[in-house]
């Protein structure tokens, strides 16, 4: 039967909807496995780097040693670190287990807790790298108006690992960034199959 020219599907054409989501969401379990794994090795290098990073100078006879510590920033570079690599540890073994049981797709509410969690765990995660950076650059370029020193003239070598542990922690926070949008995909894509099943039912 046709209309104004317009022929009807005989209703044996194959759809593979069903198959596209399942290879869709593999690949989205897959490359979440591969973040959160890279999140949680660079966290705890990020976090090692700067948390063991000293140095020992003398000056006038008097030996001054720097330390994490004596900068907040890198104490909450540290710690936002250390949390979002626990935090990715667990998420990685929520990962395996869910693919081992086969189970790729889950409930509203534990995507609703994933999607909030990695979201705090973005916004820690800049938060820390943006006041890190930008006490790096007080520490290698100094403020002449307030007479701040350029730290980095004598303590070369801590300015050098507390650099590449903030270099991590971009990685890391780069990444938390990613996943929260994998996450927001997951999901929303579970309101948008529900959505697309009562258009199919009229």
């Amino acid at each position: 039967m046709s209309y104004l020219g317009v022929g009807v599907s005989p209703g044996n054409v194959p759809v593979y909807h069903a198959t596209n989501v399942k290879l869709v969401d593999r690949s989205v379990r897959v490359a979440e496995l591969v973040l959160r794994c890279v999140i949680c090795a660079l966290g705890v290098l990020a976090a090692v780097l700067v948390g063991t990073d000293t140095q020992v100078k003398e000056i006038f006879s008097v030996q001054k040693k720097a330390r994490f510590t004596d900068m907040k920033a890198l104490v909450f570079l540290v710690v936002a670190n250390g949390i979002a690599a626990a935090y990715s540890l667990l998420q990685v073994l929520r990962c395996v287990v869910s693919m081992v049981r086969g189970n790729l797709l889950f409930s509203k509410p534990l995507a609703w807790a994933i999607f909030s969690g990695d979201q705090v765990m973005a916004y820690v995660t800049l938060a820390a790298v943006a006041a890190a950076a930008q006490s790096a650059v007080f520490a290698k370029l100094g403020q002449p108006e307030v007479q701040w020193m350029k730290i980095c003239n004598m303590y070369g070598k801590f300015c050098n690992q507390v650099g590449e542990g903030i270099a991590s922690a971009v990685f890391v926070s780069l990444s938390m960034v990613v996943l929260s949008c994998m996450s927001a995909f997951s999901l929303f894509r579970l309101y948008g199959g529900n959505k697309a099943k009562s258009c199919a039912r009229w």
